[in-house]
């Protein structure tokens, strides 16, 4: 069976070079006689993968020496408790945007382990659009302000950076890292899994400040406090190695495209393609509003539940998978990361265009 193009929000498509290289190196990496897989995150073959994918992701996103990468697990949802169990004190309070579903379970999460403010939500809009600036109920003494970047289930974007001041910025990016260049000293902590546009599922990427590190809770577990991981060098246990790994070639592949200046620029051709053929239809909606679009997660409907169904079911067997929305929101859902080809949007576009012919 020929690859398909594969839409879904995560985990996701993968590069082909990354994956083809990575088959080639599969049984025997580098002469070593085993698989990264079967490698212990001792030896200094599996040591030197992962200083490759720190140094490769450090050059790339143009991480300040002051900041710290740390290789983890749990996924970005373990960062909802590991951040206020590491930023939060216990007589303090921390500043949360809801915009979407994950940075809504973040604040529930945060809920529980101390003082938290919602300092804006737009749940009464299903969550269709990217609050401004000046609807930013900020707390000046917040010990931090934590947002979701790039919103998957529904579709938006934060199109700026939240200006807190003096409160540190805690962002998760888990959607959208790699996708383009931003300036990382505006941030205290980034987080992401890489199940999106870094790898498989099982790695998380934080990125942090190193003076936000040793402030966490005397009863914080041993892995989840930030200032051991850091001393550990994210080998208090064994780490997610094929993850890493797979990371480091993903890294590779971006610094050939024209790193994150070029991935930018090519992702705003991709997701172009897309709104257009939205924005010139009367058949399908957009549903994040224009000025909050996503250029990952680009999210439309026709209003007919059954009508979305057959369009799912019909693309599929054009080998256009996973398109069907989120349960919260309906419709389809383009997933257009990195890795998805430009051919692969244009024939999606295409198909949308006939399929409008034949119901619209």
């Amino acid at each position: 069976m020929e690859r398909v193009y594969n839409f879904s929000a995560g985990p996701a498509m993968l590069p082909l070079e990354v994956l083809e290289k990575a088959q080639k190196e599969l049984v025997n990496y580098k002469d070593t006689g085993m698989s990264v897989m079967e490698m212990s995150h001792r030896t200094k073959a599996f040591i030197e993968i992962a200083e490759g994918a720190e140094r490769g992701i450090r050059d790339l996103m143009e991480i300040p020496e002051n900041y710290r990468v740390l290789f983890l697990q749990g996924g970005a949802t373990m960062q909802f408790s590991m951040i206020p169990l590491n930023l939060l004190p216990e007589d303090g309070s921390a500043d949360y945007a809801v915009t979407g579903q994950f940075s809504g379970k973040a604040y529930k999460a945060a809920q529980k382990l101390g003082t938290v403010r919602e300092a804006v939500s737009t749940k009464a809009e299903n969550f269709a659009r990217i609050p401004a600036q000046g609807e930013l109920a900020l707390d000046g003494n917040a010990a931090y302000f934590h947002y979701c970047m790039n919103n998957t289930i529904f579709g938006t974007k934060w199109p700026y950076i939240p200006d807190t001041g003096a409160v540190p910025l805690v962002s998760d990016i888990s959607s959208c890292i790699l996708s383009e260049p931003f300036d990382i000293s505006r941030f205290g902590l980034l987080y992401a899994g890489a199940q999106k546009n870094m790898g498989p599922a099982g790695l998380t990427v934080v990125i942090l400040r190193e003076d936000l590190a040793g402030h966490a809770r005397a009863a914080v577990p041993e892995l989840m406090d930030y200032a051991a991981q850091i001393k550990g060098e994210s080998m208090l246990n064994t780490p997610p190695t094929y993850g890493v790994y797979l990371l480091g070639l993903v890294l590779d592949w971006i610094k050939e495209m024209g790193g994150l200046p070029a991935m930018r620029a090519y992702n705003i051709k991709k997701a172009k393609v897309l709104y257009d053929a939205l924005d010139a239809s009367s058949l399908y909606k957009a549903a994040a509003d224009q000025a909050s679009r996503s250029l990952m997660n680009v999210t439309f409907f026709t209003g007919d539940p059954e009508l979305d169904d057959r369009f799912v079911k019909e693309a599929a067997a054009q080998g256009l998978l996973t398109l069907k929305g989120h349960r919260s929101v309906g419709g389809m859902r383009a997933s257009v990361y990195n890795a998805m080809p430009m051919e692969g949007v244009e024939k999606l576009a295409v198909f949308m265009k006939e399929f409008e012919k034949k119901n619209g």
